[in-house]
């Protein structure tokens, strides 16, 4: 009989708590028993997350009434973590935090990048970087794990063939982003009548996402820009690259193969014809894929290279998920079959 883990999600009343909880609900290994919220406290988990009604009798607990488990998810407002980590190191031998507080590996870095001194600067080098596609052999064998920025990710993975094989001279990413990356809490720049029909630049220069692509594939010129579209979930990266070596389009595809022919959740998009011929974010929603694809531009050998992932689940809770069955010795696949959506 396989081995049966404990899970608990401490932040669990917001958009990635509830992807959490519904890719959990039917893991054959992992048991969800406990889920916290402060402001949901002693409410059924459905009342923030209706579509698991039925799904599941949980209901909220404060953060103070978690109990020892063999695997614990923060997904907490950034900058929360950071402060209760060694508490929560006591609860749990497996920790993966879904914020940006342990993604960075340097305090100076973090400084530089949020604005401010971390909190426990001295945990950084010990978590890993919890995207599997680049750490899989050390998510096998680590205990704590950071989460992935959702844009960061995106970029990651239409890069890395490219990054790791010394081909980027320059990559200028424009990414397109939907409104739930901004989270559950209500705002401004989330009202209806503002977010409707807007193509919205609210990131043209210094997103922070950008800090982990250069920590992840290494240090060349990176241009990143960030746009709301009336999008609710989605990431769509455009990758404008110039590379140190002109390629044939065979070449390619050879390489991108060769880097994921055999990884589980990327998929190479690109068609001669059809309306699908392109990854596009909205196939993907619910699903644990990246897609990504390219074109060549035979006049100046500029590579465009393009990737699409819903930001709660391959940006977020997906590769938690991914990342922790790694950790607890589990097929990495497990709980994360969902195809996504067509028509949606």
């Amino acid at each position: 009989m396989a081995d049966q883990f404990r899970a608990s999600i401490v932040g669990g009343s917001g958009y990635t708590g509830g992807e959490l909880l519904r890719l959990l609900v039917d893991h054959p290994q992992i048991d969800v028993t406990q889920i916290t919220s402060r402001a949901k406290a002693g409410k059924f988990v459905h009342s923030a997350h209706p579509n698991l009604r039925g799904r599941t009798t949980l209901k909220f607990t404060t953060p103070d009434m978690v109990e020892p488990c063999d695997v614990l998810f923060l997904a907490q407002p950034h900058g929360v973590a950071a402060e209760s980590i060694e508490e929560w190191r006591g609860k749990a031998e497996h920790i993966v935090d879904l914020s940006a507080d342990f993604r960075l590996r340097s305090a100076d870095a973090y400084r530089s990048w949020y604005g401010g001194d971390h909190a426990n600067a001295s945990w950084l080098e010990r978590f890993t970087y919890g995207l599997p596609e680049l750490h899989r052999d050390e998510l096998r064998e680590a205990t704590l794990a950071s989460g992935v920025g959702c844009n960061a990710t995106a970029t990651i993975l239409a890069l890395m063939p490219l990054a790791k094989s010394g081909l980027i001279e320059r990559a200028v990413c424009d990414l397109k982003v939907g409104s739930s990356e901004g989270g559950a809490a209500a705002s401004a720049s989330s009202h209806h009548p503002e977010r409707a029909g807007a193509v919205r630049s609210f990131a043209p220069v210094g997103h922070r996402h950008q800090a982990e692509v250069l920590q992840e594939l290494g240090e060349f010129e990176l241009h990143f820009s960030v746009t709301a579209i009336e999008l609710v979930r989605g990431v769509l990266c455009t990758a404008h690259v110039t590379l140190t070596e002109d390629m044939e389009e065979k070449d390619v595809w050879r390489l991108y193969r060769e880097f994921y022919g055999s990884e589980p959740f990327v998929r190479l998009v690109k068609e001669r014809q059809g309306l699908h011929r392109f990854p596009d974010p909205k196939l993907l929603a619910g699903s644990n894929w990246c897609d990504v694809g390219f074109a060549r531009d035979e006049r100046t050998g500029r590579l465009v290279v393009i990737s699409a992932i819903d930001n709660l689940v391959k940006g977020a809770a997906g590769s938690a998920v991914q990342a922790a069955n790694l950790m607890l010795g589990i097929d990495e696949q497990t709980g994360l079959g969902f195809p996504g959506l067509h028509p949606i």
